[in-house]
Formats: structure tokens, sequence, C-alpha cells
């Protein structure tokens, strides 16, 4: 389905699944917490982890893992009485999610943009980082390989 705003028609790749692969809406990262192990009258609930930032990287093995989708800090070990603000802030002071202090909701849409903005911004510097690290062991096993071959 297409959207259309003025004279222009909004293909649906605009549409808030875009948004999916990095949980950055509190409802999508709802759907990631598989086998979590609390329930949902804990101090540490889907619901509370969500609202707090998280979506669930557990394991079958290692089911109470979470990871924020700003500051990518990962959490386990939890505690069906923690409270998942105060150890996001506790664990990650910097992340500009905890500085905000306020769920998605209570978000502004300034706000909201400007915490894309630095996801985006992080992933794109892991994946430069990444690349260039890629590269450079490219380039080093080929110099390797012409070393070799001038022997």
């Amino acid at each position: 389905m297409n959207a259309t705003a003025g004279n222009q028609t909004i293909p649906n790749t605009y549409s808030l699944e875009a948004f999916r692969p990095h949980n950055l809406l509190e409802q999508h990262r709802l759907e990631t917490f598989k086998d979590w192990p609390f329930p949902a009258s804990s101090s540490c609930s889907i619901a509370k982890m969500a609202e707090a930032g998280f979506y669930w990287t557990g394991t079958e093995r290692e089911k109470d893992t979470a990871t924020c989708f700003v500051c990518f800090k990962t959490l386990d070990g939890w505690e069906s009485h923690d409270n998942p603000w105060e150890e996001h802030g506790k664990h990650a002071p910097q992340c500009e999610f905890v500085k905000l202090g306020c769920p998605e909701k209570d978000l502004t849409v300034i706000q909201f943009v400007e915490l894309v903005g630095s996801v985006m911004k992080a992933k794109m510097a892991k994946k430069t980082r990444e690349f260039k690290d890629s590269f450079a062991k490219a380039a080093e096993v080929k110099l390797d390989e012409f070393k070799r071959n001038r022997k």
C-alpha cells in the first residue's frame, strides 16, 4: 500500500517497518523477546525492558541477555527485581536514550529523530571499521602472497 502526501505518492518502504531491523521502535523491541525468563508482573518484565531501550539478544542458554538500541550496551545476569532504566543508566550513562530519561511515548519528534540519527551514525561507524579491518587483512594477505612469489 502506498500513501500520498500532497501530489506525491510515498512508497510503503517509508512505513514504520523500515525501523524493524534496527529495533528503533518500542513495539519492535517488544517482539524480539522470545524467551525472557521473567513474568510480566516483575520489575524486569519484557514491557519494561523494551521501554528502557532494550531488545532481546539472548540465546537458549543465556535467556536474560538484552542490548540497547541506541548505545548497543549488552547486559545479562538480570534479576526479576532489577529496574531496567536504573541498570541501563548505571552501565551506560553515556547513552543518549538514558540521558533523555523517558520512554519512547514521551519523546518529542525532534528527540526521536536525533536518536535515530545517532543510531544510524553509530551503525555506519561500526560498518566502516569492519570494512577497514577486512580490507587491511585482505591487503596483508595479498602482500604476503606477493612477497612469497618474489622469492
